[in-house]
Formats: structure tokens, C-alpha cells, sequence
């Protein structure tokens, strides 16, 4: 049974019978008995399937007042003569509810036990303020037609104020707020949507309560008063903003913004140029340039094929959906371009795929190693001579990327090589964006050994000079991030921060949304090395939740938990908390079982594990890897994976090990590097 919660409103649970929070697909409510059992589910679902201590939960429930006696309005119960014990049989009443058909003594899989508390593992689709968030989200980059009906649809998830039994509850409120926030900014935008289709008396019936139930909000009164203009009530507008005016000073003691001041302008100088430029505005550009397309463009034409490459990549800056549309289409259209061939067109829809990457992990290896084929078939069918050499640089900058981190064809140099040729070709053409390609691809395969952050920054540092000159602001992203990597390797968080901020301005700016999950993981990584235990624990915690659904499978899988270990280990906390999950530890779980199993005692299976470790892959992780198999070789007293892991470790000596990833850390290399020469009696 799948459990789906809803929180816009009294808090509920329901058996779900599809996939979404709408009334047509919810099935039977759970009983959740009383409202101290409510209490915990809604805790929990604050906290965003992260672990909530025994302690903070009792002190939730059943807070500590002067005078709480248990009577009087608003006031919270007595507490019981065993708290903790009653909460769990809080939790034991859910879990029972939650999961009907667990079998005895079976590990429950949604409410989690975890370390010094509880968790709900929620699915990030199972919860309708979680959807509610997204679909506010998403709205944001989607046409008009779009945005109402996502929105439209997202609203009606909504049953009364967002934990409405609970309005009273501290530990409630901050996310009640953030939440009608959210909601104010949904009917807003929802409205926008609707004049921008030319439904401006529909938008003028939605305002009108929205903007006398929130008169502080000055964007309602804006666009009430648009609304009614463009449905030709010119005095009622005018009205409108004056009642705004009046609102605002009376009661808040403020002006109007600049907004409603140049509105009530424009209404009484009638300027239509700028009150009613015509629905759609950029939405109706697109439509027309389109629909001009299609009827000029014949259809099969081999235009469509480089246009739709185009396309796409603009698509899978956008994360998300969009990110997994463009890798899926992408192959379709090579495909398509090999079956007319034509090496020229095939080199020309693979080559135009520079979309920039800074993670060393492929998302789909299997997609790549197709990529890699057939720009390798389309480079011997190429013809040779001055005329293809920025066609034949495209492709084998696409081998280079596509070979990242040796999980395709990487083990025999040919990345590498293909990354060298490329920038060679850049160069010779004097072509800045070729150039910016190449030094991508040449970022992917500086990872033969530990230590060579430097040579990474160098490339990032000429990526952020080019980028800047010629206006490549995806690229100088690029760079930057590179360089925060690069920085933190070093332990330069001043140089870091500096990076990170200059790649958020651009990703505002140019409305790049997957830098934030890097810039966002960066933080967490701060924390780690210089803030508190519980501070960075919860740092990554939100920036995993910020990675959530943004379409890189390569990034995501087995990353928090790998973090989260990472951290106890470098403030010395026990890892059997972690050894007693259920995580996934996707790809990097044979350099973390050794210590998994040590926590737990099972020294013979650990040795055994460490015996069997691959060495790792030459990505941006690989320092982090051999420094767990050094952990773990220190403590089963393994003096051949010790000798390894100096070895390996050895280039990376002053640098802080994982730290190359701007996503964790394990401390400074050299103090690992002395315990292993400790152990194994070397200088």
C-alpha cells in the first residue's frame, strides 16, 4: 500500500489509489487515532524526511510552560510520567497504521528509527505540500497555458490553512507561514497567467477577495487593478488603486510601492503600449516564431534535427524534467541524423550538445557509451581537410566528456587524448566557444591521479576569463564551479565563497537553477569543516532535498548517505547509527562497507569487504574513496591496502581529502597520511 499525507489543511493520511494528492486518486483515510498521534506525523513531515531526536520531540509535545497545567484554551496537555516512552507508543500506533501489512519484527521502511530519533521516509510525491512546493516551482519556467493549469490544479490541494490543528504549536509555525506564503504567491501567479491568455475578467473575479482578505500585498492591488482595466472598467481600477493607497497608509503607515504608483500612471495617461501589450508577450513571440517554422521548414528536413539539438540544449540547463527530456531526445536525434548519412549533419548533431558539465559521474553510462560510438563512427566517416577541422574538434570533445571519470572507454587514454585534440583545434581557430567545449572536456579528464585540483583550477580560471570576455555565461558558470572545487581542495573557503556567489548571480540572472544544488552542497561542506556537527548534518540534509527530482541520477544516488558519513567520520562520531539503515549507497558502497561492517562488529566480514574493493573510479570522489579504504585498513591493520592508499593519497598531501568534490570532506590528507605511515612504520 502506497501512503500518501496531506498537510494543506487538517492533517490526514490516506491509501493511495494513483499518483498524486487529488481527491480522484486518494482511497480510504488512515485512522491516525488522536491528535497527539497527528502531532508526531505532522512533526515528522516538517522536518522533511529528516531524523527528529526523541528529545526534540518531546519537547514538542509537551512543551515546558510556567503555569501549564494541562487547562485553559491553546494551552498544550501535561506531560506524561514517561514521555519517551509514550511516544513510542506514538510511533508504534503509526507504524502499524502506516504500514498494515509490515510482518512482525520487519524492519518498518516509511517511520524509520534512525540514530537518536525517528523519520518519515515520505516519498517526495506522497506528501501534498511537498507536491504543492514543486508545482510552484516548475510554474515558474513554463508558458502561460501552462502555468494556470499546473497552478489551478495545485491550489485545489488545498483543504483550509496548512496544519490547521496546530496553529498554535511553535514548532509549526514557521512552516504554516511559509506555506500561505507560498499559497498567496500561487493565486498571484495564477492570475498573471490568466491576463497574459487575455482572461483578464476571470483574473479581476480571482483578485478581488485575494486582495481585500491581504491588503498588505501590494502585487494583489496591482493586479486587480490591471485586471479590471483590461476588462474595460478603466474607473473601477482607478478605484482600486486609490482604496490601496488608503489601506496602505492607514493601516500600515507606507506609500505605494513604485509598481502601483507607475500603474496608476499608465491608466491615466491610457497607455495601452504598456497596460495591454497584447497576451502573451515572450509566450506569444514563441507561438508565432513556431508557427512560422513549422509552415517554412518542411517536415523531415534536416534543419529540424540541428534546430531541435538547439533546443535541447537550452533544455537541460533547466534541470529536472527538462534535464532528463534533453538526454533522452538527444539520442533520438543522433540516431535519426546517422540513418540519412550524412557525416556532415551527424557531426554537426552531436557536436552541438556542449552543454556544460562539472560533475564526473555519468548520468546514464549506457547513453554515453552510444554518444561515444557514434561520434567515433562519425569521425572515421568525416572527410579530412581544413574544411571539417571545427566539426571534427566538436566531436572529439564530446568523446572526452562522454568518457568522463573512466566509466566509458576511459581506461585506455582515449578521453584524454580526444580532450588534448580538441583544445589543440580550439586554438587553432581562434573559436571561443570550441575552445570553452574543449576545456570542458579537458576538466573531465584531469583525474589520473590524487592532487591535481590545480591543474583544475587553472582550467577554470582561463573557462571564467574566456566566458567573460566573450559572453559564455554558461560556461563561466562552469568555471566558477570548477574553481570553488578547486578552492575548497585547498581549504581556501574565502576563495570558495567568492566563486559560489559569483555563480549564483549568474545563475539568477540567466535563470540556470542547477547551480543552486551545487552552490547549496558547497555550504553543507562549509559546515562540515567549520561549523558544528548538527549544523552540517543538517545542511546536507536540505541540500539533498534541493537535488531531489533535479535529473542527475549520477549526482544523487548514494550521495547523502555517503556525506553523512563522511562528516561523522571527521567529527569523530560512531557510524553503527548508519551502519543500521536501510540507505543506498549506489555506487559508492564497496569503499564504505568495510566501515559499515567494523561498526558493526563484523571484522572478518570487513576484512573480507576491504580485500574486495575495486580501486576506485579517477572522478572527483577519488581521493574520498581511498581515504575510507585507509580508514578502514588503519583499523583491520591491513598493511597492503595501507601501503595502496599512501601511496594513492601521497600527490594529495596539504590538500583536505574529498574536498576536490565541493561536497565533502574528510579532513586534511596529511593526517591521514601520518597514521598510515605510523602504522606501517615509513617516513
Amino acid at each position: 500500500m502506497r501512503v500518501a499525507f496531506g498537510v494543506l489543511g487538517p492533517v490526514v493520511a490516506w491509501a493511495e489509489n494513483g499518483d498524486g494528492p487529488d481527491e480522484a486518486v486518494r482511497g480510504a483515510a488512515l485512522a491516525l487515532r488522536g491528535p497527539r498521534h497527528r502531532a508526531v506525523l505532522a512533526r515528522l513531515v516538517i522536518a522533511r524526511r529528516r531524523v527528529v531526536p526523541v528529545a526534540r520531540l518531546v519537547e514538542d509535545l509537551w512543551p515546558e510552560r510556567p503555569g501549564n497545567d494541562g487547562a485553559g484554551p491553546g494551552r498544550s496537555p501535561a506531560p506524561p510520567a514517561d514521555p519517551v516512552g509514550t511516544l513510542r507508543t506514538f510511533v508504534a500506533a503509526l507504524r502499524r497504521t502506516l504500514e498494515p501489512d509490515r510482518p512482525p519484527r520487519a524492519p518498518a521502511r516509511l517511520l524509520v528509527t534512525e540514530g537518536p530519533g525517528y523519520a518519515l521516509r515520505a516519498a517526495p510525491d506522497t506528501v501534498d505540500a511537498w507536491r504543492f512546493e514543486q508545482a510552484v516551482t516548475e510554474a515558474a519556467g513554463l508558458p502561460p497555458k501552462d502555468v494556470l493549469a499546473l497552478l489551478q490544479r495545485a491550489l485545489g490541494w488545498w483543504r483550509g490553512p496548512a496544519y490547521a490543528e496546530f496553529a498554535d504549536q511553535p514548532w509549526a509555525r514557521a512552516e504554516r507561514s511559509r506555506l500561505a506564503e507560498l499559497r498567496l504567491h500561487a493565486v498571484e501567479r495564477r492570475a498573471e497567467a490568466r491576463l497574459s491568455l487575455g482572461l483578464a475578467a476571470e483574473a479581476a473575479a480571482d483578485l478581488d477577495a485575494h486582495a481585500a482578505e491581504h491588503p498588505w500585498r501590494e502585487d494583489a492591488w496591482r493586479l486587480l487593478a490591471l485586471a479590471l482595466y483590461r476588462s474595460g472598467r478603466q474607473g473601477d481600477a482607478l478605484a482600486v488603486l486609490r482604496c490601496a493607497r488608503a489601506l496602505l497608509v492607514e493601516q500600515l503607515g507606507v506609500d505605494p510601492g513604485p509598481g502601483l504608483r507607475a500603474l496608476e500612471a499608465d491608466i491615466l495617461r491610457q497607455d495601452d503600449d504598456r497596460l495591454d501589450p497584447g497576451a502573451g508577450g515572450a509566450e506569444r513571440v514563441w507561438a508565432e516564431a513556431t508557427a512560422a517554422y513549422d509552415r517554412t521548414v518542411p517536415t523531415g528536413a534536416r534543419a529540424r534535427l540541428e534546430s531541435t539539438v538547439t533546443l535541447l540544449r537550452g533544455l537541460a540547463v533547466t534541470g529536472g524534467d527538462g534535464l532528463r527530456s534533453a538526454r533522452r531526445h538527444r539520442l533520438a536525434a543522433v540516431s535519426a541524423a546517422e540513418e540519412l548519412g550524412d557525416p556532415h549533419l551527424c557531426a554537426r548533431v552531436i557536436g552541438a550538445y556542449d552543454v556544460p558539465a562539472v560533475w564526473t559521474r555519468l548520468d546514464d553510462p549506457a547513453q554515453a557509451a552510444q554518444v561515444v560510438a557514434a561520434a567515433e563512427r562519425t569521425l572515421t566517416a568525416l572527410p579530412p581537410g581544413p574544411a571539417e577541422e571545427a566539426l571534427r574538434a566538436r566531436l572529439l570533445a564530446t568523446i572526452a566528456l562522454e568518457t568522463r571519470g573512466g566509466d566509458v572507454g576511459g581506461g585506455d587514454g582515449r578521453g584524454a587524448q580526444a580532450a588534448r585534440l580538441a583544445q589543440e583545434a580550439a586554438r587553432r581557430l581562434d573559436d571561443p566557444v570550441l575552445l570553452a567545449f574543449a576545456l570542458n572536456a579537458t576538466f573531465m579528464q584531469t583525474f589520473q591521479r590524487a592532487g591535481l585540483a590545480p591543474e583544475r583550477d587553472a582550467i577554470g580560471a582561463e573557462l571564467v576569463e574566456l566566458s567573460a570576455r566573450h559572453g559564455l555565461f554558461t560556461s563561466e558558470v562552469l568555471g566558477r564551479l570548477i574553481r570553488l572545487q578547486a578552492a575548497c581542495a585547498r581549504d581556501d573557503f574565502g576563495a570558495a565563497d567568492e566563486h559560489a556567489a559569483a555563480a549564483d548571480r549568474l545563475a539568477e540572472r540567466h535563470e540556470l537553477p542547477l547551480v543552486g544544488v551545487f552552490t547549496r552542497w558547497y555550504g553543507a561542506l562549509r559546515l562540515a569543516e567549520t561549523g558544528t556537527f548538527e549544523a552540517a548534518e543538517a545542511a546536507y540534509g536540505d541540500a539533498a532535498a534541493e537535488l531531489t527530482g533535479a535529473g542527475m541520477p549520477g549526482l544523487e544516488r548514494g550521495l547523502l548517505p555517503l556525506a553523512l558519513l563522511c562528516l561523522r567520520l571527521r567529527h569523530g562520531r560512531d557510524l553503527l547509527v548508519l551502519a543500521r539503515t536501510d540507505a543506498d549507497w549506489g555506487p559508492y558502497a564497496p569503499w564504505v562497507r568495510p566501515l559499515l561492517l567494523l561498526a558493526e562488529d563484523r571484522r572478518s566480514e570487513a576484512a573480507a569487504a576491504l580485500r574486495g574493493a575495486p580501486a576506485p573510479p579517477h572522478d572527483l570522489l577519488y581521493e574520498a574513496m581511498w581515504t575510507l579504504t585507509a580508514r578502514a585498513a588503519l583499523a583491520l591493520d591491513s598493511p597492503p591496502a595501507a601501503r595502496r592508499a599512501h601511496a594513492e593519497l601521497l600527490p594529495a598531501a596539504g590538500e583536505l581529502a574529498g574536498a576536490a568534490s565541493g561536497l565533502l570532506s574528510l579532513g586534511p590528507v596529511d593526517g591521514h597520511l601520518r597514521d598510515l605511515a605510523a602504522a606501517l612504520r615509513t617516513p
